[in-house]
């Protein structure tokens, strides 16, 4: 039986995620606090907490999506020190923990992969991004180094997207000016759709990508690699 598990598959790009794949495989696993909405015969959900519950268990799998994630866009002096922690804690933490616990159903798996989430903050200096860049960089250095560590057995890999329409980045979105607005700052003149991004991870997680691990996709819109 082939099986995804998607921690925090409820919301935005982790929902957008575990929607296309639902045909994909045998069992789609949603970990996360809040239920999703969709049914589906292949989806099963179990409410827990990355931080603080006990994961539960599987004897196999071949797909590993951590989608967790946090926007605390403040100024450097506003920032606390908790701050600091929280993001790395929901960010990097959480994803060690999913990983860890489900590493040796992952080595039974068929070809199993690990998609981990970053951002394009991470590589273009962005005001008020210290805490959020600061723990997306660590996950970064986490996926080149197990990608490394876990070849040839388990191809990981990360996915950096810019301001994506979802409820995480609503505030970023709230009126028509400032998704115009959004949108000039982009070279291609848009940003991102989480079935954009849902996409990029169907195909990183497929045997299409079976040459690819340890690497960061920026899904950039050209905010990143162009200056015009």
């Amino acid at each position: 039986m082939s099986r995804l598990i998607a921690i925090g598959g409820s919301k935005g790009i982790g929902n957008a995620i575990v929607t296309s794949l639902l045909s994909s495989y045998d069992e789609v696993i949603n970990i996360s606090r809040t239920e999703p909405e969709q049914k589906h015969d292949n989806l099963k959900h179990y409410s827990c907490d990355i931080l603080t519950d006990e994961l539960p268990e599987f004897d196999s799998v071949d797909a590993l999506v951590y989608c967790p994630g946090s926007i605390n866009l403040k100024p450097i002096n506003r920032l606390s020190i908790d701050d600091f922690k929280n993001d790395f804690d929901i960010n990097v933490i959480g994803a060690v923990k999913a990983i860890q616990h489900y590493l040796p159903a992952l080595k039974k798996g068929n070809k199993p992969s690990i998609l981990l989430f970053s951002t394009v903050a991470s590589k273009l200096g962005m005001p008020f991004h210290a805490s959020v860049a600061a723990s997306k960089s660590a996950v970064e250095g986490l996926t080149k180094s197990l990608g490394a560590e876990l070849a040839p057995t388990i191809r990981v890999n990360a996915i950096a997207p810019t301001v994506t329409n979802t409820e995480l980045a609503s505030k970023l979105l709230r009126n028509d000016r400032m998704v115009e607005k959004m949108n000039e700052r982009h070279p291609l003149n848009k940003f991102l759709q989480p079935e954009e991004v849902a996409d990029m991870a169907a195909f990183l997680l497929s045997n299409k990508a079976a040459s690819l691990s340890g690497q960061i996709f920026e899904m950039d819109c050209g905010i990143v690699s162009f200056k015009i």
